[in-house]
């Protein structure tokens, strides 16, 4: 069996910690989510690939536990890419309207003259989303097609990411034998699960937590405003672990899982946790206190930087919903106590909504992005495919890139 006859969606999400596959159904009127499948990421480093042949196994697992799940062959799949070589800018394009009628054409138009901006060799542009239209004067236009008018502006959101990175999540796709229909930006895949329609009309901002990178996008108005990738994630805070604790890394990992809270007030004084040690020593009994002092500053610091992003980009003052936390790391007891108090905004852990079928099995933050490249790829489905051949295929790449464009509103 193919993807094609029974209309199946597969989101790859290629994490820094875990590479997982999800696989969704398309009926006439929903999605259902029919197959996961996930594997430890072992080639990966701050959302960026950095072996390719640990990669390629860790994506061929994800694939093949989700194939057996859902009893089918799998053959493309939407990529997500995150990195801190991601940059998003907003950018705005001017035209005059041929017929004084606004047609497709116009659209393209309008779109290419705003995304025609100066980027360097080695990054690409990987999405132009829609912001706006205005007509003449009039703003705010969601949907111009067929308005009457003579000059047309857009204002876009342009993501750019570097080439290289896209060309190697490629690559790796097609070696564990599966095309790329389309790579997404991740946090933008994130926000298409977690976050509601009324959320990003009143103004949000998601904040994607992961194992190597965190992600921010920013939405006002229905439509994305701004986005920004950093590469810091629950990595640092096993890496702290294990320092302050001095235990090795798979430990200081299951320590975080199990006893770990990022705000002490939380924390009851008496409550211990034992910690294996180093080189065959006694394992040591700690306070659990000690574990959240340890933690507090350093998840404190990766909210003050998002919280300085918010600023920089001018839209503190338009997210009136407040933050929405997602990703595996923003299952950490306190993460939206500690939050709240750092943005003075109201926050909320964000898992995935809207889809059926295994439901209960993805109702967790650490699906949101695997299941919202699924939700993607499903408003998106009608994209050709990557070919599998090496050669010619960047050059493919390049070609569905220019005719890329989002409809996110």
């Amino acid at each position: 069996m193919s993807n094609q006859k029974e209309n199946l969606i597969v989101g790859l999400d290629i994490g820094t910690t875990k590479i997982c596959a999800i696989i969704g159904s398309v009926t006439e009127n929903d999605l259902e989510i029919v197959g996961i499948g996930t594997s430890p990421s072992k080639g990966i480093r701050k959302g960026a690939v950095i072996n390719i042949e640990s990669t390629v196994a860790a994506i061929r697992k994800a694939i093949q536990e989700a194939e057996l799940m859902a009893g089918c062959e799998i053959n493309s799949v939407f990529a997500g890419i995150a990195g801190a070589h991601i940059t998003g800018m907003n950018s705005q394009g001017v035209i005059a309207i041929k017929n004084r009628e606004v047609t497709d054409d116009d659209i393209h138009r309008v779109i290419d003259a705003a995304k025609a901006i100066a980027i360097p060799m080695d990054r690409e542009v990987l999405h132009v989303l829609p912001q706006e239209y205005i007509i003449d004067d009039q703003d705010g236009i969601k949907e111009p097609l067929g308005m009457s008018g003579v000059r047309l502006e857009a204002r876009v959101h342009v993501v750019t990411g570097a080439v290289a990175s896209a060309q190697n999540i490629i690559k790796s796709c097609n070696r564990a034998d599966v095309n790329v229909a389309d790579i997404v930006l991740e946090p933008l895949a994130s926000a298409e699960s977690v976050l509601l329609p009324e959320e990003k009309e009143l103004g949000v901002a998601i904040v994607d937590i992961g194992g190597g990178t965190t992600d921010l996008a920013i939405f006002v108005d229905g439509a994305i405003k701004h986005t920004t990738v950093l590469s810091l994630g629950g990595n640092h805070l096993t890496n702290d672990i294990a320092v302050g604790l001095r235990t090795p890394m798979a430990e200081a990992e299951r320590i975080k899982q199990a006893y770990g809270c990022c705000f002490t007030d939380m924390v009851g004084k008496d409550e211990t946790i034992e910690v294996p040690s180093v080189g065959g020593r006694e394992p040591r009994v700690l306070s659990r206190q000690l574990l959240a002092e340890i933690l507090e500053p350093r998840v404190e610091e990766i909210f003050n930087l998002i919280n300085r992003e918010v600023i920089k980009s001018g839209y503190e003052d338009m997210i009136a919903s407040g933050i929405v936390l997602t990703g595996g790391t923003s299952i950490l007891p306190g993460m939206p106590e500690l939050a709240e108090q750092i943005f003075s905004m109201p926050v909320r852990r964000g898992v995935p909504q809207g889809v059926g079928g295994l439901i209960d099995v993805v109702n967790s933050p650490v699906y949101a992005t695997g299941v919202g490249l699924v939700i993607y790829g499903s408003q998106h489905q009608e994209m050709e495919n990557f070919s599998r051949g090496e050669q010619g295929l960047f050059e493919k790449v390049m070609q569905r890139m220019k005719n890329w464009f989002g409809e996110f509103f």
